[in-house]
């Protein structure tokens, strides 16, 4: 009887561990651990993502962030074809081996063209700045925090929704529930059809003072297909 009364105990309270923190106060405690020194609104910093494919295919990208001039620089080598694809203040510059009058056949060949560095730029500065860009505004943050199992680990599940000109996906983040270490985020375009991916984040680097994951791999959510998976590293040069 008394082992009986130990399992109720503890899985009680497993289960209440969600239920003694809130949606803000949980993620204020990640960003305590992923950015100590409160560094993210004035990042500046060059790093490189290894991005690998189930085909065992290759990519390198080097970016560069500098938050505080409001400048993104994206740089690739495809097929022995130069991209750099910068956004400064607003402004977008592509370049293909140096050449900034582009065709339009070539930028449909190696896709490339100003909004999608736009694109990147936020990609990269949304995946790369969490949990910190979830202060952002237009993020709604839910109240209630809930105790998950994924993938045969407990987490922290914080719930975010975007209010309408920022977004229409449903984002879940899986912290530690005693590091709150971000270690999985997951997003639904339409939750009831169970689309969207999730990330697995494993191992950290430490760019700039902000622990950062150093690998993420990608699954779609319905099936659990690999997807691929991105390598960080703050050595870019």
């Amino acid at each position: 009887m008394k082992y009986v009364f130990l399992i109720v105990f503890f899985g009680c309270i497993s289960c209440c561990i969600g239920q003694n923190i809130g949606g803000t106060e949980l993620l204020e405690k990640a960003i305590s651990y992923h950015d100590p020194n409160g560094r993210w609104s004035s990042f500046k910093g060059n790093f490189s993502v290894t991005m690998e494919s189930p085909k065992g295919d290759k990519r390198k990208s080097h970016i560069a962030i500098d938050l505080p001039a409001s400048s993104f620089k994206l740089t690739t080598n495809r097929d022995n074809n130069a991209i750099e694809q910068t956004v400064d203040k607003g402004e977008c510059l592509v370049t293909l081996n140096g050449i900034t009058n582009i065709s339009d056949a070539d930028k449909a060949a190696h896709n490339i063209s100003c909004e999608r560095t736009k694109k990147m730029k936020d990609y990269y500065t949304y995946l790369y700045g969490l949990p910190m860009k979830l202060r952002d505004p237009g993020t709604i943050i839910e109240s209630r925090v809930e105790t998950k199992t994924f993938k045969g680990k407990k987490y922290l599940r914080l719930k975010a929704t975007y209010s309408k000109e920022v977004g229409t996906d449903t984002w879940y983040f899986y912290f530690d529930p005693t590091s709150y270490a971000m270690e999985v985020y997951q997003f639904f375009h339409d939750e009831s059809q169970n689309d969207g991916e999730y990330i697995l984040l494993s191992g950290v680097e430490i760019i700039n003072g902000i622990k950062m994951p150093k690998t993420r791999a990608w699954y779609y959510n319905k099936n659990d297909q690999y997807l691929g998976t991105d390598v960080l590293d703050q050595n870019s040069n």
